[in-house]
This record gives C-alpha cells, sequence and structure tokens, in this order.
C-alpha cells in the first residue's frame, strides 16, 4: 500500500454568498495542509482573490489548473468553474450563488467518479438557492447518494474525536418521522454504522448507543410504544448479526450523564435528536461525512453564516478536521481493504499425522 502517496483532496467553494471562502482560505493558509496533501479548490480564483483582500487574509499563490491531472503537488490548485461575471452577493442569499455553488459540486463530483481525486470535501450550500430540475434534493447527502452511490445508502455520521453520531432519519419533517422509523430500517442503518465503524473509522467491535423516538424512552409505553415495538427488536436482530447495539437510550439522559462516552458510537431516531447534543459537544471540531458510499465526502459540521460573511470572524477548524477526517478515512478503507484482502484460510489438524495441516475453504 502507498503509505506515502498525496492524497488528491477536491474541495468545493459551496455557496459564494456564505462563509466558505473564508473558512477554506483560512484553513489552507495552514501549511500543514499541503504537506498531508493536494488540494483542488472547485470554485473562482477571482473570487478568492476578493475575499481574501476584503479581510485582509495572508496571501498565498492559487495555482490556477484546467484538471486535476495537472495539480502541483505541493500548491493550493484550483479549478475555475464559473465565469468571469459571475456575481457576487455577500451576505445574501441569491439564485446566482446557488448556480457557482452546484456547478462546482458536479464538477467535482464528476472528477471523483472518474478518479481524477480521492476524496471529496463540501463547503456549505444553501439548499433553497441550489434547488434546481438539476439539484432536487434536501441535501448534499441524497444528492450524493444519487450520482455516487452505485446502489448503495448514504449514511450521514456526525464525527469529532470521541464522539460519532449517526441518523436513522435524516432531512425528514418531524411530522413525518415516527411513521418513517421501522425495525428493519433501524437494523439495516446499525448494521452500516458498524461497518463504517470498523472501515472508516478502524474500530474493531465497536459498541453503539441507540437512542430513543419518545421522551423518557416511551416510559414502558405510556408515552409511546416505538420503544418496545420498533426499537428494542431491532435492536435484537441487530445483535444477532453481531453488532454490539444497546438501548434504547432516552436522549437527555444519555447525553446529559456523559454516558456517550462508554460508546463508540451513537444511532439517533432524527436529525436534531443527534446534531443538537453533537455540535453542543463537539464545539468547532465536528465534521458531517457522509458514509456508506463507494467514495469519501466530508464537510464542516456549519452551514452558510451570511451574517457573519467577510467580517473575519468565522472559525476554519470544522473545514480544516473535514479535511482531515477525509485523508484519515480514506486511508483507514485501504488499510481496512488490505487487510481482509486475503484472509487466512482456517486450519485444522488430522488426528493422525499433527504435522499435517488440512486445509478448509
Amino acid at each position: 500500500m502507498e503509505h506515502d502517496k498525496k492524497i488528491k483532496v477536491g474541495i468545493t467553494h459551496g455557496d459564494i454568498n456564505g462563509i466558505g471562502y473564508e473558512v477554506l482560505l483560512k484553513a489552507l493558509g495552514d501549511t500543514r495542509i499541503t504537506e498531508l496533501c493536494t488540494p483542488v479548490i472547485y470554485g473562482s480564483a477571482k473570487i478568492a482573490n476578493y475575499y481574501r483582500k476584503g479581510m485582509e487574509l495572508p496571501e498565498f499563490k492559487l495555482f490556477q489548473i484546467d484538471s486535476p491531472d495537472s495539480a502541483a503537488t505541493d500548491e493550493i490548485n484550483i479549478i475555475n468553474v464559473v465565469g468571469e461575471d459571475c456575481k457576487l452577493e455577500p451576505g445574501q442569499p441569491t439564485p446566482n450563488g446557488g448556480k457557482a455553488a452546484l456547478a462546482a459540486l458536479e464538477r467535482a463530483v464528476s472528477d471523483l467518479r472518474d478518479g481524477l481525486i480521492d476524496v471529496l470535501v463540501t463547503a456549505p450550500i444553501n439548499k433553497k438557492t441550489i434547488h434546481s430540475d438539476d439539484f432536487n434534493f434536501p441535501g448534499h447527502t441524497e444528492y450524493l447518494q444519487d450520482r455516487l452511490g452505485e446502489g448503495h445508502q448514504a449514511m450521514m455520521i456526525m464525527c469529532a474525536e470521541g464522539l460519532r453520531v449517526a441518523l436513522v432519519t435524516i432531512h425528514e419533517p418531524i411530522s413525518n418521522v415516527a411513521g418513517s422509523i421501522t425495525s428493519k430500517g433501524i437494523t439495516d442503518k446499525l448494521v452500516a454504522f458498524n461497518r463504517s465503524l470498523v472501515e472508516d473509522f478502524g474500530i474493531h467491535g465497536p459498541r453503539i448507543a441507540v437512542l430513543s423516538l419518545n421522551p423518557h424512552a416511551g416510559d414502558g409505553g405510556i408515552i409511546g410504544s416505538e420503544e418496545t415495538e420498533i426499537i428494542a427488536p431491532a435492536i435484537e436482530e441487530a445483535m444477532k448479526r453481531k453488532v454490539l447495539a444497546f438501548g434504547p437510550y432516552a436522549p437527555d439522559g444519555f447525553f446529559g450523564s456523559g454516558n456517550y462516552t462508554k460508546f463508540d458510537g451513537v444511532l439517533a431516531m432524527y436529525h436534531d435528536q443527534g446534531l443538537t447534543p453533537f455540535k453542543v459537544l463537539a464545539g468547532e471540531r465536528g465534521v458531517n461525512f457522509t458514509a456508506g458510499l463507494p467514495y469519501v465526502r466530508t464537510s464542516p459540521d456549519h452551514g452558510t453564516a451570511y451574517d457573519i460573511v467577510g467580517q473575519g470572524k468565522a472559525d476554519e477548524q470544522s473545514m480544516r478536521e473535514a479535511i482531515y477526517s477525509a485523508i484519515d478515512i480514506y486511508r483507514n478503507r485501504r488499510r481496512e481493504a488490505a487487510a481482509t484482502a486475503n484472509p487466512l484460510r482456517h486450519q485444522s489438524y488430522d488426528k493422525g499425522n499433527d504435522k499435517l495441516p488440512v486445509e478448509k475453504a
């Protein structure tokens, strides 16, 4: 395996009117990034320079290229995906901002699929402005499943050091959540989550906590029956499949008591149930990882933050962590694939001749 190979990290600029360029430029200004990988930005050199000068950020060269094939190993590369006349309106959600975000995403996904970049990191988008005939999805996760899934189901995992939260339902309206949860769906998520913890995070024999849907885990059916009728049977089935799953746990007590520290992963029933405590605990270190696909994609765990655009206030730590995580996950996958490519045959010994092993396929 090529331990020293510099990984090509494709990075989309996201919504050009949001904080994407600020966190990108600040994160890539750290010289450790180009020591670890070869960054390829999908965006606009003109817009990047506009934000850099406006916020008086340190100057560094953007190496303009037409294809990742031409990327300079020790430089910050950029592929222009929008025209010189692209209109900027910092701090404002605009259709033009959505078009620019989609242009970067489509080119980067195409290059990832063609093997021209190794991993993808996406800056925040505005889900309303990017919405179009070409992007009819609730978010990045669903779009990437459609474009890169190859029949696989995507899973959103929010990760920070020591904390990994996955979701049963992702961008589902609260009014639909209870009806969307099934025993099979939960079991499938647990199996997929377990596989990701092993292959993507290098954790063998991971312990997964499963959260309840109702307050107080249903209080024995007084507040709801989903825990006993849907969630508990799903956990039992997952255990039969050798997934170490436990619960269901009432979320407030689970996080409030620090019980989450005893587990390698937490499976939440819906978006805010998992992401609210995650973002409080992870702070600026949180990363959104799209698991379950044949390709690696991460992003910062924050949005476009229009209210602070151009003020130099945006914290780049989550973007930096997203880049680091993409590299780590890519390497973990290669390591796991190499370790399991040629498993040893099981051997037993002929009782009549203990010097001669008998192979079993």
